[in-house]
C-alpha cells in the first residue's frame, strides 16, 4: 500500500506543477503514466536492457508526449484543455489495446523485470521496492521543490495567476507552457515505469480514467500549489481506499457490486469532510518569499 501511495504522489507532483503552479489543467495523466509504463517495458522486456535504461525512456517519452501536448494545445485552456488532455488519455489505451504487433494488445506484457525479484523473498522484495520508490519521490519532491522557489517557479505563478499580463512582462509563456507540460509528463511516466518494472505485467485495462481522478483528489485534499500537500494527499486518498475494504467486510448480505459502491461512496463521503474542514487541502499554498 505504501508502494502505491508512493506511485499516486509522484503523479500527484506532477500534476502540482503544471496545474497548481502553472494553471495548466491536464486529466490525461493516465495516458502519460501508460506511456511510461509501456516505454519501461519494451525498453526491458523486447530489447533486454537494463531497468535504468528503462526509467530513463520513460521519463523521455513520457516528456515528449507532455511538449507535443502541450504545443498541440497551446491555444486552450480551462474546460476545453481538460477535454483534450483526457481524450489524449483514451487514445493512449485504445492504441494499448489495438497496436498488438507493439503492445500485445489487451494481454499485455508480462515478464517485466524487477530488481532482485526472484533472488529474494516476496516480502524482501517489496520492502526494497519501497525504499526505490520512497527515494525517487524524495527526489521528485526535492527538485519541484527547488523549482517552486526558484525565479522559473514565481514565473510559473505569474502563468497561472495571469497570462497575458506574464507575456506583457516580456515571459515567453508558451515555452513555459511547454517546458512545465514535460516536466510533469516525465515525473508521471517515471511512475509508470516503476509500476510495471512492480507488478511485472501491464495491460490497457490498467490505465483507465480513474487514476486521474485518484490523483486529482489527492492532490486537491493535500492542497494545490504546494508539493508535501501533494504527497500527503497521495498518502490519504490510498489510505481510504484501503480502509474502506475492512469498513465494507463488516456489511453483511452485500453483493460484490454493492460492496464495490459502498467503498467509492465512503471514500466520496471521506475526502468531502475532508474539504468542509480544510478547504484549502491539508497543507495550503504558501508563496514563497523572494530573497532579499
Amino acid at each position: 500500500m505504501l508502494t502505491f501511495a508512493g506511485l499516486y504522489g509522484l503523479m500527484a507532483l506532477g500534476l502540482n506543477l503544471v496545474w497548481g503552479m502553472t494553471g495548466l489543467i491536464n486529466l490525461g495523466l493516465a495516458g502519460f503514466f501508460a506511456t511510461g509504463a509501456y516505454a519501461s517495458a519494451l525498453v526491458t522486456v523486447k530489447l533486454g536492457l537494463p531497468i535504468a535504461v528503462g526509467l530513463v525512456a520513460a521519463a523521455l517519452f513520457a516528456a515528449a508526449a507532455g511538449a507535443v501536448m502541450a504545443l498541440t494545445t497551446r491555444n486552450l485552456r480551462g474546460d476545453y484543455l481538460a477535454i483534450v488532455t483526457l481524450g489524449f488519455s483514451e487514445v493512449v489505451r485504445l492504441v494499448a489495446s489495438n497496436e498488438i504487433w507493439l503492445t500485445q494488445g489487451t494481454d499485455g506484457i508480462s515478464g517485466i523485470p524487477g530488481p532482485w525479484r526472484g533472488r529474494v523473498t516476496p516480502e524482501t522484495f517489496n520492502l526494497i521496492y519501497l525504499g526505490i520508490v520512497a527515494v525517487f519521490v524524495a527526489a521528485a519532491l526535492w527538485l519541484l521543490e527547488r523549482v517552486r522557489r526558484s525565479p522559473y517557479g514565481r514565473v510559473l505563478r505569474a502563468i497561472r495567476d495571469d497570462d497575458q499580463v506574464a507575456a506583457v512582462a516580456g515571459k515567453r509563456v508558451i515555452a513555459f507552457k511547454v517546458e512545465a507540460f514535460a516536466l510533469s509528463a516525465g515525473v508521471v511516466g517515471t511512475a509508470g515505469a516503476l509500476y510495471g518494472h512492480y507488478t511485472s505485467y501491464i495491460a490497457p485495462d490498467a490505465f483507465a480514467p480513474l487514476i486521474t481522478i485518484y490523483v486529482v483528489l489527492a492532490l486537491t485534499a493535500g492542497g494545490t500549489g504546494d508539493n508535501r500537500g501533494a504527497v500527503l494527499g497521495a498518502l490519504l486518498v490510498v489510505f481510504f481506499m484501503e480502509s474502506t475494504r475492512f469498513v465494507t467486510g463488516w456489511l453483511p448480505g452485500l453483493r460484490p457490486v454493492q460492496v464495490a459502491a459502498v467503498r467509492e461512496f465512503l471514500i466520496g463521503i471521506s475526502l468531502i469532510v475532508v474539504l468542509r474542514w480544510r478547504p484549502a487541502g491539508l497543507v495550503p499554498e504558501r508563496i514563497p518569499r523572494p530573497p532579499a
